[in-house]
C-alpha cells in the first residue's frame, strides 16, 4: 500500500506537468497493486542500496555504476569496457583461477557489461551465498590487480571482440548512427573504443578512470530475489564503505559532455552486400522527460516485423502490414533509446537494394502519421502491449535487479508496477500526437546506412518528408 501511495504522489506531480489524469489503482489486478515494494537505503559514504525481496532459493545482486563510454574522452575511449575485462583477471587477494573457482564452487554466475551511460557487474547465486557474492563484487571493483602482462594479453581479446562486433551489421549501424547524430560529443563514441586506443590504453589510464568515476555517489547496489534488505545494507557498508564519496579534485572530469544532436547522415556503400541496412532517427527525449512514456507508446504503435517470424502479414502495426504486403523489407524494428539528457527515436530496417526508395517512403509516412491521424484504437492496443512487455521483462530475478539498478541511476528511485501502469493508462491519443509533433514533425533527422544503398534517397528528400504537405 505504501508503494501505491508513493506512486500516487508522483503521479499528482506528473499531472501538474501536463500528463492526463490517471485511473484508480483499485481497478488494477492484485499482482500489480500488491507487488513487492522496493526498499531503498544509503550507506554513510553515499552508496545507494535498493532491493526487492521475493520467495525462492536464489538471488541476483549487482553493482550499477553511473559511468560508461560517454564519460570518457577521445584519449581514453574504451577504458570502461577494458576495465570490465580486467575485473575478472585477478585482484590483490585472489588470482584469476581462485576467483573462477570460488564462483564455480558456489554454483554461481558472475558477469558484467558496459553501455554508454552505465557499467554493471552482477552475480546470480543461492541465497546463502549473497554475502560472499557482495564481497567478491567489492574485491574485483576496488582491488583489481591490473597486471601489465594481463593488460597486454587482453588487448588481443578485445580487438577480436571488436572484429566480431563489426560483423554484426545491426551493432555497426547503431554505432554509426550515434557517431553522426552526436558527432563531436561523448555519446558519439563507441563502447569498445577505436583500435588505436585498445592498443595503447595503459595501466595509468585505467587507474585514472577508476579514481575519477568509481566513487560512492555513483554506485548503486541492487538485489532481487531471496535477499534481506538490511543484510544487503550491512554488507554494502562493510565492503564498499571505503569508497570515496565523490571524485574530489577530479569531480569536474567525472561529468559527461552535453549531447548535441546534429541532423546528418553517414552512408557506407558496399554494392557487393546482399541487402542494405538503414537506421533513421530523430532526436528523442531523456528518461525523465514528460514525453518518455508517450514515445514508448509510439514505438509500440510502429512496432517491428521480420519476414521469418510467425506472424507473417497478420500484424496490427500499419507500418508492418504495409512493409509485409508490398515486400519492402526483410525486417524492421522501431527503437526508442533514452539517455540522461537526450535520446534517439527511429526505425532500423534491412531491405533489398531496389526497394529502399519505397521502404523509406512508407516508413516516413507512418512516422509522420502519428502527428495527425493516429487512432484511439491504435493507442489502446499499444498501451496494452506496452504493459505486457514491461511485465514480461521482469520474469526473472536478474531482470528485476537490472530494472532496479537502471531506474535508481536514471530516476533516482524505482517506480512501482502500479505507477508504471498508471502512467501508461494516463496517455491519451492527444498525448501521442503532441509527442510525435515535438519529435518528428518538420524536424532534422540522423541516418546511417550500410550496403548497396545506391537507391536510398538523399538527405533533403528525407527531410522534406518529415512533414505532410497540405495541398
Amino acid at each position: 500500500m505504501a508503494s501505491i501511495c508513493r506512486a500516487a504522489r508522483q503521479l499528482s506531480v506528473a499531472s501538474r506537468r501536463g500528463v492526463s489524469p490517471v485511473a484508480n489503482f483499485s481497478t488494477y489486478p492484485a499482482f500489480i497493486a500488491n507487488a513487492p515494494a522496493t526498499e531503498v537505503s544509503k550507506t554513510s559514504n553515499g552508496v545507494r542500496v535498493a532491493s526487492e525481496t521475493a520467495h525462492g532459493e536464489t538471488a541476483t545482486v549487482g553493482v550499477w555504476i553511473d559511468a560508461g563510454s560517454r564519460y570518457e574522452t577521445g584519449k581514453n575511449n574504451g577504458a570502461a569496457h577494458f576495465l570490465e575485462h580486467m575485473a575478472f583477471k585477478g585482484t590483490k587477494t585472489r588470482s584469476q583461477r581462485q576467483l573462477e573457482m570460488e564462483i564455480e564452487q558456489m554454483g554461481g554466475h558472475l558477469n558484467a557489461y558496459t553501455s554508454r551511460e552505465q557499467t554493471v557487474y552482477y552475480a546470480k547465486v543461492f541465497k546463502n551465498d549473497v554475502p560472499k557474492a557482495v564481497e567478491i563484487l567489492a574485491d574485483i571493483l576496488q582491488n583489481s590487480e591490473l597486471d601489465e602482462g594481463a593488460i597486454n594479453r587482453e588487448r588481443d581479446v578485445i580487438l577480436r571482440e571488436s572484429e566480431e562486433v563489426n560483423k554484426q551489421y545491426e551493432e555497426v549501424i547503431l554505432d554509426e548512427l550515434h557517431s553522426t547524430a552526436f558527432m563531436g560529443t561523448g555519446l558519439g563514441r563507441t563502447i569498445l573504443g577505436p583500435d588505436e586506443n585498445i592498443k595503447n590504453l595503459s595501466k595509468a589510464d585505467l587507474q585514472s578512470y577508476i579514481k575519477t568515476h568509481y566513487t560512492a555517489d555513483r554506485f548503486v547496489i541492487a538485489g532481487a530475489g531471496a535477499v534481506d534488505h538490511n543484510q544487503l545494507v550491512d554488507l554494502t557498508q562493510k565492503h564498499f564503505g571505503g569508497l570515496a564519496e565523490n571524485g574530489g579534485a577530479n569531480s569536474g572530469a567525472s561529468q559527461f559532455e552535453p549531447a548535441v544532436f546534429t541532423g546528418s547522415d553517414k552512408r557506407i556503400r558496399f554494392d557487393s552486400m546482399g541487402e542494405a541496412h538503414v537506421a533513421l532517427a530523430f532526436q528523442g527525449v531523456s528518461w525523465t522527460s514528460e514525453y518518455s512514456f508517450p514515445l514508448m507508446v509510439m514505438q509500440t504503435i510502429l512496432g517491428s516485423w521480420d519476414r521469418a517470424g510467425p506472424s507473417g502479414r497478420n500484424v496490427g502495426s500499419r507500418l508492418a502490414s504495409e512493409i509485409a504486403d508490398l515486400e519492402l523489407a526483410h525486417s524492421f524494428m522501431t527503437f526508442n533509446t533514452c539517455y540522461k539528457d537526450t535520446g534517439l527515436f527511429g526505425v532500423y530496417f534491412v531491405a533489398p537494394d531496389n526497394k529502399l526508395d519505397d521502404a523509406m517512403h512508407y516508413t516516413l509516412d507512418n512516422m509522420v502519421r502519428l502527428c495527425h491521424n493516429v487512432t484511439d484504437e491504435e493507442v489502446a492496443r499499444a498501451k496494452m502491449q506496452l504493459r505486457a512487455s514491461m511485465l514480461m521483462q521482469l520474469d526473472s530475478f536478474s531482470n528485476v535487479a537490472e530494472d532496479i539498478g537502471r531506474q535508481m541511476l536514471t530516476y533516482g528511485r524505482r517506480m512501482s508496477n502500479a505507477e508504471m501502469w498508471a502512467r501508461i493508462d494516463a496517455i491519451s491519443t492527444e498525448d501521442v500526437k503532441k509527442a510525435a509533433n515535438m519529435v518528428i514533425n518538420d524536424e532534422d533527422h540522423a541516418l546511417a546506412a550500410l550496403g548497396p544503398i545506391f537507391e536510398l534517397p538523399d538527405y533533403n528528400w528525407i527531410r522534406r518528408r518529415s512533414f505532410w504537405h497540405r495541398y
